[in-house]
């Protein structure tokens, strides 16, 4: 297999001030930089290293699309140099079950590699002025825009959403990058007035160091620069260990990376099989170097991570599994109930943390929602290739995904509940599955008490405001929820009732990144995108000057 050896990449700029601290002039930097390029070139003649490969297709061809081969990659990058392994593991479009290509199957070795990468271009990273890490991701940002197709179909390959989805979620991941980029300058420190007449307070804000970022299959681009953008421009480098299941986005983000002069060890990737999973991961949160993790995915494998990151006490952010209840109350306005129902829900196949997975509707409207969300399901949404324009709902990742899903509705069935549209699997493969609505579901039932992250939406008939409240907080997670209503005081007692981290009031989309993304409970820790996101890497450092 040919992997790409890229330059390192580093840049250089003039004298500045960045708090109280001085910053090295250009030629001490280029310095800096200069000895940082040496103990990379060291460290790297320690792995595989390939020459560029001749130029030639991605490999991957069905039918009308191809994968842009100028940002597909194969290697695992660390220290700016794209790098080989022993092993390699398959990467298929859920669609087809066909083999996309295969990826190096990162272990220990090469994670503590990328992880001594990111710490060794740390300090140079961290010093330079906030001005010229902003221009760089900014650059970066453009890059993504600029090939914001190639990088859609990419996704749209490995993780099967529809290409309109996943061009929006091109846009969606590089917002986070352009908005960290503008961040980066508005890092603030503090000056406190001192008890003592011969002191003064400061408080400086210091990137925490090399963050380790571990991210799902569901937004393989959003979810990392979400966390990626925030940690750059705070001053801290990364190591990024995508899910298996979509390794070519992290990968193609991090040639734009390199083409964009992001410094080599800024950011690093090491994909990995399942197999290896537990491994990498383990190294991710225990090595001594590493001082933050940043973890989206499930709660169960949340707490494996947090005992790891326990040993030696490090920052950590987790956006974890997600239960969401979305209410229709009486005076709600049923058309654009199920409007924000239909979105809520079906996005992505139901593959989102934030997705509806609870429906609870009040008696007076609830054979008028079902009836009109049913008719709103058969009439607007289309199963299909993801690379089919007329395709709303592609594939489920893989086949345990559909197997969740039929458990689900079977549990149900047995139980009482009744198959309103849907209920099995699209004749166009294994990984399809019809989008289904249930009625006459009960709190007994599976559907209701795990996150089925699928396209299932289970309808709950209810009496009481009360009642609605109490069903939608019994869980023991709590990232976001909705609600439909016009009675404004109803909308601020369940707004500020509900036990969730993001609140939807009578819309279904909530996630942009001016607003903070996170969860209560067991849904995580932290925050994301927002202002709020940069302080997840930042240090708070108390300096008292005495003797004045």
């Amino acid at each position: 297999m040919q992997l790409l050896a890229r330059p390192l990449r580093s840049s250089s700029s003039g004298a500045a001030r960045v708090g109280s601290a001085q910053v090295p002039a250009a030629g001490s930097r280029r310095a800096v930089m200069a000895s940082l390029l040496r103990r990379r070139a060291a460290a790297a003649s320690r792995l595989l290293l390939l020459p560029p490969p001749p130029p030639g297709p991605a490999g991957a061809r069905r039918g009308s699309w191809a994968l842009p081969a100028a940002l597909v990659r194969r290697g695992a990058l660390v220290g700016g140099r794209w790098v080989e392994t022993p092993s390699a593991f398959p990467v298929r479009d859920p669609a087809s079950g066909d083999e996309l290509g295969r990826v190096a199957d990162c272990g220990e070795a090469e994670a503590r590699a990328a992880v001594r990468a990111a710490h060794e271009a740390g300090a140079a990273w961290g010093r330079l002025p906030a001005k010229e890490r902003s221009a760089l991701i900014r650059r970066w940002y453009e890059l993504m825009i600029e090939r914001k197709k190639d990088l859609a179909t990419i996704i749209t390959a490995e993780n099967g959403k529809p290409l309109k989805e996943a061009e929006g979620e091109v846009l969606y991941s590089a917002s986070f990058l352009e908005w960290f980029a503008e961040e980066a300058r508005r890092v603030y420190g503090d000056v406190i007035p001192a008890s003592a007449k011969d002191r003064r307070i400061l408080v400086l804000k210091q990137p925490v160091g090399v963050a380790a970022i571990i991210t799902p299959w569901n937004f393989p681009s959003a979810m990392i620069t979400r966390k990626v953008g925030a940690a750059l421009a705070a001053g801290c480098t990364v190591v990024v260990k995508p899910a298996e299941d979509t390794p070519l986005s992290a990968l193609a983000l991090g040639e734009l990376a390199n083409q964009a002069g992001i410094p080599a060890g800024v950011y690093n990737v090491v994909p990995c099989s399942r197999q290896q999973a537990a491994a990498v991961g383990e190294v991710l949160c225990t090595d001594p170097l590493v001082a933050k993790i940043s973890f989206t995915g499930s709660t169960a494998t949340g707490k494996i991570l947090l005992k790891h990151a326990a040993g030696t006490v490090k920052r950590v952010s987790m956006e974890l599994g997600g239960h969401a209840p979305f209410i229709v109350f009486d005076s709600a306005d049923v058309d654009r109930a199920v409007a924000g129902a239909l979105a809520s829900k079906y996005r992505n196949s139901g593959q989102t943390c934030v997705c509806t997975n609870r429906f609870l509707v009040q008696k007076g409207i609830h054979d008028t929602f079902v009836q009109k969300f049913a008719k709103a399901i058969e009439s607007e949404l289309r199963v299909g290739s993801g690379f089919d324009a007329k395709t709303t709902q592609g594939p489920l990742i893989n086949e345990k995904a559909v197997e969740k899903v039929e458990r689900h509705i079977n549990d149900a069935v047995s139980q009482g509940a009744s198959v309103v549209t849907g209920g099995k699997r699209h004749s166009l493969g294994k990984n399809f599955f019809e989008p289904t609505l249930l009625s006459n579901v009960t709190t007994k039932m599976l559907c209701t008490q795990e996150e089925t992250f699928g396209p299932l939406a289970p309808v709950i008939k209810f009496d009481t405001e009360a009642e609605a409240i109490a069903i939608a907080n019994a869980a023991d997670v709590g990232l976001a929820g909705y609600f439909y209503s016009q009675d404004p005081a109803q909308i601020w007692r369940v707004a500020e009732q509900l036990e969730v981290g993001m609140v939807g009031v009578n819309e279904g989309i909530v996630s942009s990144v001016e607003s903070p993304f996170g969860g209560i409970k067991q849904s995580g820790i932290g925050r994301e995108g927002s202002k709020y996101g940069i302080d997840e890497y930042l240090e708070i450092k108390y300096v008292c000057f005495g003797g004045l």
